[in-house]
């Protein structure tokens, strides 16, 4: 996990960035929080009120997040984007070694199990461990692989090290269990080493490395029953896995057009578990109807298309692809939950950005939205003025992917 440190600059004097990139980022991510708190409380109110606590207890835990992940944005956003070369390997011990905790037989006491999984981590305060994770891993692959550009042709010198890497974070995070932010991880990881310029033969050997043990991960214990529940049978409404899919299906059906209305959802009464978290989606559904879910699908598209801009803009390639993993992280766990709400992909238990509760996936993504405003703000006026670092051919190929995925 030794990446090469890049020189370490100046703090910048005031300014989140230039251009209307930085200000289209600041006013979507804006817009989804103020929504996120009004979706939350409409859809924790009753919840709050059934566990003898105050109707907007949730709403003010979830605003403690925000203003939290708000500091932490705008310090990321005058971080120089060099800082995180040097920051990403000692990123990456600190998340292994938190998930490791987790997982030990003998520190149940502060890593309690909770719906059947080894999660949070409560030292006064509660963290997640993986959400960190997922940030310290964009880190280190966009470091590494700036390093790693010579030898990209390498499978053993070029792909392997990044494996290698990689399972230091997911072999913990499959052993929560959470396969679902694994595979989170493991996307953007990849994502990250496509825009760089890794070789697509390798991509190939890995996808037949990976298939036996995905699919015997995918057909076992409660993940089978999900993919049975929605593919084979998904008119019974069953009492385990495919009861929240179908819950889910039921709200977003109700909502029709224009939604029934703000507080007047039924299915946060007990009907769908996890309304404020894994399904909040079904929540928007119910109550803002197909106009507030689009317009909620379209501020995400918004972002990540803005997001690719700044990529594509950056000084050098180490910019380039944090911007891209930044980007990947927001884009993978929206439309993964979009998807289990809709009902096209098994309940996987992933936040949707900026409106979900949790606290510390909230103030991850608000600090990785904040690197990607220092981003933009070291952007070059002129894109031929980039500089910091050889690029080469693979800066050519790094254009040409993200110029694809805009």
């Amino acid at each position: 996990m030794d990446v090469a440190p890049g020189p370490v600059g100046s703090l910048p004097e005031t300014g989140l960035g230039r251009g209307w990139e930085s200000a289209a980022i600041v006013g979507i991510t804006a817009v989804l929080l103020l929504f996120g708190l009004l979706t939350l409380y409409g859809a924790t109110s009753v919840m709050a009120q059934s566990g003898d606590l105050l109707h907007y207890h949730y709403l003010t835990r979830q605003g403690a997040g925000v203003a939290i992940g708000l500091a932490a944005m705008l310090l990321c956003a005058r971080i120089p984007t060099e800082w995180w070369q040097r920051l990403a390997g000692p990123m990456m011990a600190v998340s292994a070694i938190l998930l490791i905790v987790i997982v030990l037989p003998f520190t149940q006491d502060i890593a309690p199990v909770v719906n059947g999984a080894r999660r949070w981590l409560r030292i006064g305060v509660t963290i997640q461990p993986s959400d960190l994770a997922k940030l310290a891993v964009v880190v280190w692959t966009a470091a590494l692989a700036v390093r790693k550009q010579p030898q990209f042709r390498s499978l053993r010198r070029g792909l392997a090290p990044f494996l290698a890497g990689w399972a230091v974070i997911l072999v913990p995070v499959m052993l929560e269990p959470d396969f679902s932010t694994a595979c989170v991880i493991l996307a953007a990881g990849l994502l990250i080493l496509f825009v760089g310029g890794a070789r697509i033969g390798h991509f190939c050997f890995l996808a037949l490395l990976v298939l036996p043990f995905a699919g015997a991960m995918f057909t076992k214990g409660y993940r089978e029953t999900r993919w049975e529940s929605l593919f084979l049978d998904p008119g019974v409404v069953p009492r385990g896995s495919g009861f929240q899919s179908y819950q889910s299906l039921i709200a977003m059906g109700s909502g029709g057009v224009a939604g029934v209305g703000f507080g007047k959802g039924h299915q946060k009464y007990g009907f769908l578990p996890e309304a404020h978290n894994d399904y909040i989606f079904a929540m928007i559904g119910e109550e803002w109807g197909f106009v507030g879910s689009v317009a909620v699908i379209l501020a995400f598209v918004a972002l990540i298309f803005i997001g690719f801009r700044v990529a594509r803009s950056a000084k050098n390639l180490f910019s380039e692809l944090l911007a891209v993993g930044v980007v990947s992280l927001v884009a993978l766990q929206a439309f993964v939950h979009v998807g289990v709400a809709l009902g096209v992909l098994p309940s996987t238990g992933l936040s949707l950005p900026f409106i979900s509760f949790g606290r510390t996936n909230m103030i991850v993504l608000l600090a990785a939205v904040g690197i990607l405003l220092a981003v933009a703000r070291e952007a070059p006026e002129e894109r031929s003025s980039r500089v910091g670092g050889t690029r080469g051919a693979a800066e050519g190929r790094s254009d040409r992917a993200v110029a694809r995925a805009v």
